[in-house]
């Protein structure tokens, strides 16, 4: 029983030590404007959105795809 213990409370000890993976995404609303979204697994409010680009790694790499979104006229 003791083990048991043991190896739950490590368990939890290393899924708590595991680093939060946060993903972008960038969105379109739709009045026009885009934004950097900081998880891309979750959704603006409503549903006139749609995301152009999802799963980004950082805040550079969303920031290029609003770029490149912008440079498209996708985005004002």
């Amino acid at each position: 029983m003791k083990v048991s213990f043991v190896i739950s409370v490590l368990a939890l000890a290393l899924a708590a030590s595991t680093p939060a993976r946060a993903d972008f995404a960038v969105v379109h609303f739709g009045d026009g404007h885009c934004q950097v979204w900081r998880d891309s697994t979750a959704n603006p409010w409503g549903d006139d959105w749609k995301k152009l680009a999802v799963g980004l790694p950082d805040w550079l790499a969303a920031t290029a795809a609003l770029d490149s979104a912008r440079s498209q006229n996708l985005c004002p």
